[in-house]
């Protein structure tokens, strides 16, 4: 009985800094967040002024969230898609194929994940330079450049941040994918080979189911941390502009609050948190099948 004392003692006084800080600094801060949704109040001012759904009607209306909430959509969906696609792919080759130095282009494709987004937002940035940019000069060896692509111009400027975002990310999980890759038994691939199958097709049929939970975790986690990237790479490489054609979310959210909209702000807040959970919830339950076991 004293050791069971003594140990649930122990296994408390180990779990309860962690909660503590836990609920101050995570659970607290979302409810407020949720209360101050609820209110009108100025970014610097103590006067609050309860509001109801007003902030929340007033977000319907809003042309210029609803376009940020359209960029997100748009980037957490193809940033996804194009991310994995390429991951998977580079990993199967690194894997399966006999290519020379492949620690070598690990590191490589690495490399980009240990960068700061303010670094790899100033490369870009660098890039897609109008006048002097490196991808203006190439595009200038085959064509007449005395009208410069704006590569950050209102068209342009969400595929530009896509691919910075998919730079980025790739190789972090393509390292990820090799590690899983690489427990698949040799011999699942020989017998498929015996039986007439192609390289692509042990590809589905084979390393992508029995990668899946790995697969399924690395998604879920890709998807909510790419609502957090789209800002950061936006407020780095356009702060939003031109005209809000790269406002995210999150980004319309701190322009909101410096304009002294605190409360609406937060209504913001919610509703990003709510997408965000909702989604997540969405992506577990579409994903969600039997692990196979090999």
């Amino acid at each position: 009985m004293r050791s069971d004392k003594s140990r649930r003692r122990f296994v408390f006084l180990c779990v309860a800094p962690a909660t503590i800080l836990f609920f101050l600094f995570m659970i607290l801060p979302t409810l407020n967040v949720f209360r101050m949704s609820l209110y009108e109040r100025g970014a610097y001012s103590p006067n609050e002024t309860f509001v109801g759904l007003k902030n929340f009607q007033h977000l319907l209306k809003d042309t210029q969230f609803i376009r940020s909430m359209q960029n997100m959509i748009l980037l957490v969906v193809v940033v996804t898609i194009v991310t994995f696609a390429f991951a998977l792919v580079f990993a199967a080759i690194l894997t399966r194929e006999k290519i020379k130095g492949q620690n070598f282009f690990r590191v490589i494709f690495y490399i980009p994940n240990i960068l700061s987004v303010v670094v790899i937002s100033g490369i870009f940035s660098a890039i897609y330079k109008p006048e002097n940019g490196m991808l203006n000069s190439i595009i200038g060896l085959f064509r007449d450049m005395t009208d410069p692509i704006l590569w950050k111009g209102e068209k342009l400027v969400i595929p530009s941040i896509i691919l910075a975002m998919v730079w980025q990310a790739v190789g972090y999980y393509m390292v990820m994918y090799m590690a899983s890759m690489s427990s698949v038994p040799a011999s699942l691939y020989e017998s498929a080979n015996l039986d007439g199958a192609g390289r692509l097709t042990q590809f589905f049929q084979i390393t992508i189911p029995l990668i899946w939970t790995n697969i399924r975790t690395t998604l879920t986690f890709f998807i909510i941390s790419t609502i957090n990237m789209a800002f950061l790479f936006v407020k780095a490489m356009t702060s939003g502009g031109p005209n809000g054609a790269s406002d995210v979310a999150l980004s319309y959210m701190y322009s909101q609050k410096d304009a002294g909209l605190y409360g609406y702000s937060m209504a913001i807040g919610v509703v990003i948190f709510l997408f965000s959970f909702a989604l997540s919830a969405c992506v577990n339950k579409a994903t969600d099948r039997d692990p196979l076991e090999f």
